[in-house]
């Protein structure tokens, strides 16, 4: 009985992985050329209504990319920062400042709000009604 069990569970998973039939793809899925291509660009913004300040170049070789750009910061400084990278030692960045910091002085101006003084609401108690009888 066991060995009938068994040849009906063989059977039955047999029968069970009929997949279906799909013949070969009559076309070669395209290769494409994942090799990195060699570019260069260079920008520079210069907005007075937003003081905005900066310009960048870029160039790549196919083998690793140096590039810098130039910042101006808001407190006069110009950040420089010189890059390269590559997939050897990563990105490698040179940071450097020009010019030193300045910062308007603090001068705390006077407060245009002053609270009004608090008084209190005048307390006046509630007319007193009795609650309504159910009862007769």
């Amino acid at each position: 009985m066991l060995r009938f069990v068994a040849l009906i569970a063989l059977v039955a998973c047999a029968v069970a992985d009929n997949a279906p039939y799909r013949p070969a793809p009559s076309y070669n899925e395209p290769k494409y050329d994942e090799a990195p291509k060699p570019y260069s660009f260079q920008y520079g913004v210069n907005d007075q209504y937003s003081g905005s300040n900066f310009n960048a170049q870029e160039t790549a070789d196919g083998k690793g990319v140096q590039g810098s750009y130039q910042v101006y910061l808001p407190d006069g400084r110009v950040q420089t920062v010189t890059y390269t990278a590559d997939h050897y030692n990563g990105y490698i960045a040179d940071v450097k400042y020009e010019g030193e910091p300045t910062y308007p002085k603090y001068e705390p101006k006077p407060a245009p709000y002053k609270p009004a003084p608090y008084k209190p609401a005048p307390y006046k108690p509630a007319p007193y009604k009795p609650a309504p009888s159910y009862s007769a």
